[in-house]
């Protein structure tokens, strides 16, 4: 587990002496972070191999019998039909293996580069990327509760990302700011990630001109020609399940496959309303709308970069609500990554899913589950894996700081057990024998600090002591973090040019047109 330390600047800090040098080593903001994950424990199969045949049959008798809807978007049929396709009015048939052979040319692994390059990461093979929620409307916080996201809660968040140890991504809309125009937003939300962050970020996709603006705003930048022959965005292209691919996302995925910039290929499942109640059948169709999209990705341009993607929770049978960290969906997860390894694609699944209105155990047990059950499934690219709270209808400030000081024991956990020579222990366990204690043994005072993970948020310490200060929660604990780290912000050194092309880029796309709100 690799960690870098920085200091207000964003650059590396020289090494100094002295009392004074010191000194301000201890009273400086430091910004820590750390590389992506790369695991080096196994992955859990959930699946044996008669049921993973099983289940791709059966998916590539859904696109060769039942088919696929490419609705309002003629050149995506007459695109099918030049391949071999079978296709009658908006029903595309997809002769069997025809999508698998399309998909051959997509790669295994990628690198999303960030502005800064020691923030860049490797998606696919045994990496593991973390990025945070994405997409809701609302807000909540301890002392303000629940209301309608802004810009400057948007920026906020990706501020909180910046300064996150175990995040290494910026992500897309961590809140959907919604004091600023609908055909604006995506501007404002673009021009944050880019300044107020040098982590890789996504792109917009709500709208054809919208993936447009998020290329253009990436050569800016990076340079056109770097962002022509390399990737630096990765964005959500959410299948409308069951079995149908709209035009705005299929706008998005040509836009982006076009470009060479990552797509996240991914059927969006409530089980039991989106797809069949059961977990095979359930896989079945998540793997046929995966083949179907990732194929037309490789139709647009072959060797662009694509994500395999599954957004699967159940479904409460009483309310119709969407459940998470349930075991079903915890199956699926597993049980998409094999399919997907299969197939050589890198996965995305998971995340800090939770159905609860507050940031309390329900929120704690089952967000628990489903980031767990994604380090053991493969995962390669987490969306949604710090913030999320209400079925996704709220970013929540405390909850973002509160799941990504756990994302830290995914990194310990990830990077398996130690087995050097120090790892082992002997020479502690001689120098300790029968009946001593290992506080003080050379091998306890070589490695103290850093044997065991340490949470940077939760209260470890006695009761009198936490009764003093306040008998704080954690929920307490998280807000009074928030307040820290966004008083501890600085942003990363952008190059002066480069900040006031964005910005002129912005305020001119902004001023050709009036403001929107639907």
């Amino acid at each position: 587990m690799e960690e870098v330390v920085e200091g207000q600047s964003g650059g590396r800090r020289a090494r100094g002496g002295g009392g004074a040098a010191r000194r301000a080593e201890r009273t400086a903001v430091k910004q820590e972070f750390t590389r992506f994950i790369t695991r080096n424990i196994p992955n859990f199969d959930v699946l044996t191999e008669e049921a993973l045949q099983i289940i791709e049959h059966n998916a590539e008798t859904v696109l060769e019998e039942i088919g696929v809807n490419f609705v309002e978007n003629p050149a995506a049929l007459q695109r099918w039909r030049d391949v071999g396709a079978d296709v009658q009015g908006e029903r595309v048939r997809i002769p069997r293996g025809l999508a698998r052979k399309l998909c051959a040319t997509a790669p295994a692994q990628f690198t999303q580069h960030a502005r800064n390059p020691e923030r860049n990461v490797e998606i696919g093979g045994k990496n593991l990327v973390l990025a945070p929620v994405y997409g809701p409307p609302f807000v909540r916080t301890a002392s303000g509760g629940r209301r309608y996201a802004t810009i400057a809660d948007f920026r906020n968040f990706v501020k909180l990302g910046q300064m996150s140890k175990w995040v290494h991504h910026s992500g897309g809309t961590v809140c959907e700011p919604t004091d600023v125009a609908v055909n604006k937003r995506h501007l404002d939300m673009l021009h944050a990630h880019m300044t107020l962050s040098d982590k890789p970020y996504m792109g917009s996709v709500t709208e054809r001109s919208r993936c447009v603006d998020s290329v253009e705003m990436s050569k800016i930048l990076f340079g056109a020609d770097f962002v022509d022959q390399n990737t630096v965005m990765t964005s959500l292209v959410n299948i409308n399940s069951p079995l149908t691919f709209d035009p705005i996302m299929m706008d998005a995925l040509e836009v982006y496959a076009a470009a060479n910039q990552a797509c996240i290929i991914s059927p969006f499942i409530v089980g039991g309303a989106m797809a069949p109640v059961s977990v095979a059948g359930t896989l079945t169709q998540v793997l046929a709308e995966v083949l179907a999209g990732v194929a037309y990705s490789q139709m647009i341009r072959p060797g662009a970069p694509v994500i395999f993607g599954a957004f699967v929770t159940s479904i409460d049978m009483n309310s119709g609500a969407p459940t998470f960290g349930t075991p079903e969906a915890a199956q699926i997860t597993l049980g998409a990554g094999q399919l997907a390894r299969r197939l050589g694609l890198p996965y995305r699944s998971a995340g800090a899913f939770c159905g609860s209105k507050l940031p309390d155990a329900q929120a704690a047990y089952e967000t628990a589950n489903s980031l767990n059950i994604g380090l053991l499934s493969g995962v390669n690219f987490m969306l949604h894996a710090c913030g999320w709270l209400e079925g996704g209808l709220v970013s929540s400030y405390e909850k973002y700081v509160m799941d990504a000081d756990q994302l830290g024991i995914l990194h310990r956990l990830a990077a398996g057990i130690d087995m050097s020579e120090n790892g082992q222990g002997m020479d502690a366990i001689r120098e300790v024998g029968p009946g001593g204690h290992y506080l003080g043994c050379a091998h306890t005072q070589a490695n103290f600090k850093s044997a065991f993970w340490k949470t940077d948020l939760l209260d470890y310490k006695p009761f009198e002591t936490w009764e003093e200060e306040g008998a704080r929660d954690t929920v307490a604990l998280a807000a009074r973090r928030v307040e820290k780290m966004l008083g501890d912000y600085q942003p990363p050194a952008l190059d002066p040019a480069v900040g006031e092309a964005l910005a002129e880029y912005v305020a001119k796309k902004k001023a050709a047109e009036p403001d929107a709100f639907m």
